[in-house]
């Protein structure tokens, strides 16, 4: 790693690095994780226990006592979302440059992916809570990226054509902004080159807005 940029190498001559930043913990377990979803699931459950112990016969007490057994299930399993989203943001850096997004993400298996703005068709912003949002990618046909290598990092639902997602980034107004610059400004600065992954030792998406700048989806 350059240790002034973060990244594999030093940045080429004239290249400017626009914003960098990692994704926000929290807004990125609701976001990719879905801790939302496991926390109603199980609260779901544990009405379901409460409910059917009643059914049966039992008195609130012990039907409320049956149902807290799910508790430390619960518990356990929105500590292990957590803390996987904690390490997923804390080993996560996006650099966004005048000609092009690097990210380098992966826990386990850290890589930098590439992403010159000449493969880039066209980006969406998908506003979340405190300020957070994503913003996702559509890249030329020719590009191929797998959505395993790419998750959690990637647009939900997008399988046959993955997008590269700058995930639950603080500040999304301000990131939007720039990347929206850079991308209208991508003809003439960007060299036609292929993203290239390299391994290391609910509100919907909507195409950016006019006053941004940036290609539609």
């Amino acid at each position: 790693m350059h240790p002034q940029t973060d990244l594999p190498e030093a940045l080429p001559r004239g290249e400017r690095i626009l914003w960098r930043g990692r994704p926000d913990p929290v807004a990125l377990a609701f976001a990719a994780f879905r801790i939302g979803w496991v926390a109603a699931y199980f609260g779901l459950l544990f009405a379901w226990r409460f409910a059917s112990s009643l059914a049966d016969g039992a008195g609130a007490v012990d039907a409320l006592v049956y149902a807290l057994w799910i508790l430390p299930l619960a518990a356990a399993g929105l500590l292990i979302i957590g803390v996987l989203a904690w390490l997923a943001a804390r080993t996560t850096i996006y650099t966004v440059t005048d000609r092009r997004v690097v990210m380098r993400i992966g826990i386990a298996l850290p890589l930098t992916l590439n992403l010159p703005y000449a493969e880039v068709e066209g980006a969406s912003v998908k506003e979340r809570g405190r300020g957070t949002g994503d913003i996702a990618f559509a890249l030329q046909r020719s590009a191929r990226i797998g959505y395993a290598v790419l998750w959690p990092h990637a647009r939900a639902g997008h399988f046959a054509r993955p997008q590269p997602t700058l995930r639950a980034i603080p500040d999304i107004a301000t990131v939007a902004e720039r990347v929206a610059g850079a991308l209208a400004a991508a003809p003439a600065l960007a060299p036609h080159s292929a993203p290239v992954a390299v391994p290391m030792a609910d509100r919907r998406h909507r195409d950016m807005p006019a006053a941004y700048g940036a290609a539609a989806e």
